[in-house]
């Protein structure tokens, strides 16, 4: 059997997972986290700051902060597209107004996880533009300049293949049209080829994107079972193994 370029880069497991949570719900505090927890697993949270639920919850995600988990960014204004906002969206916006609002979220985040040295972030709703046709503009420049790593979303039954990703737009994969199941077999699938796998969360058993408990805890406990396979760690950790390997060309062809 040939020797697999993976096993050079995530501590001699053939693939990688990272699990994301979206908003900084309260529900993630009272469901994901102690499910995570319980079974020794450290997540990716992004939050966005401006919101009174999340700052009257401070004190909380200031504990996850402190447990090992990630602290990462959403923005502080949580901008869409027109369609999804009803108003004003990224299609009014300016690459400059965008980056005020990313740096000033991060102002916030910083209080939370004093700690970190290195920052992540997720595009709100997947998207990754401000303006409207002709002067339609990707930001993915402006975070690249201020993050290890952006998290994007993408076409389902696809992932990010070492040596081949733009670490500032990943690929994420949401789960709550999934089954644990289905789920668990696109992992298995995803990284039995190498690849790094970045799961999206929003709510558990509630909320505009939820998914079920059962289904959130059969995913954790199958990378919870498969940790001496499956390499499971928060998005700043895995892009920092990444940001160090040197690809090998035809190691990444064995994957494709």
């Amino acid at each position: 059997m040939p020797e697999h370029h993976e096993e050079r880069i995530f501590d001699g497991r053939r693939g990688a997972v990272s699990l994301t949570y979206d908003d900084g719900t309260a529900n993630q505090l009272e469901k994901a986290i102690p499910a995570l927890d319980e079974r020794d697993l450290r997540g990716t949270f992004y939050l966005n700051p401006r919101d009174r639920i999340m700052k009257q919850a401070l004190s909380h995600w200031q504990a996850v902060a402190a447990c090992g988990h990630e602290i990462g960014n959403h923005t502080l204004s949580h901008p869409c597209p027109s369609a999804i906002t009803g108003g004003r969206g990224l299609e009014d916006m300016t690459l400059d107004e965008l980056e005020a609002d990313i740096l000033a979220a991060q102002g916030q985040l910083q209080t939370i996880a004093p700690h970190q040295k290195v920052w992540t972030f997720a595009y709100p709703c997947y998207s990754t533009y401000v303006g409207r046709g002709a002067g339609r503009q990707s930001y993915v420049p402006v975070v690249a300049r201020h993050f290890s790593a952006g998290r994007a979303g993408g076409e389902l039954g696809f992932s990010n293949r070492p040596g081949l990703l733009d670490p500032a737009v990943l690929v994420g994969t949401p789960l709550e049209r999934l089954t644990g199941k289905e789920a668990v077999a696109l992992v298995e699938k995803l990284t039995d080829q190498g690849q790094w796998v970045i799961l999206v969360f929003h709510d558990i058993d509630e909320g505009v994107l939820p998914v079920r408990r059962a289904d959130y805890l059969l995913v954790l406990d199958y990378l919870s079972d498969a940790r001496d396979r499956i390499m499971t760690a928060p998005v700043a950790e895995i892009a920092r193994l990444l940001e160090s390997w040197t690809p090998n060309v035809s190691t990444i062809r064995e994957t494709l």
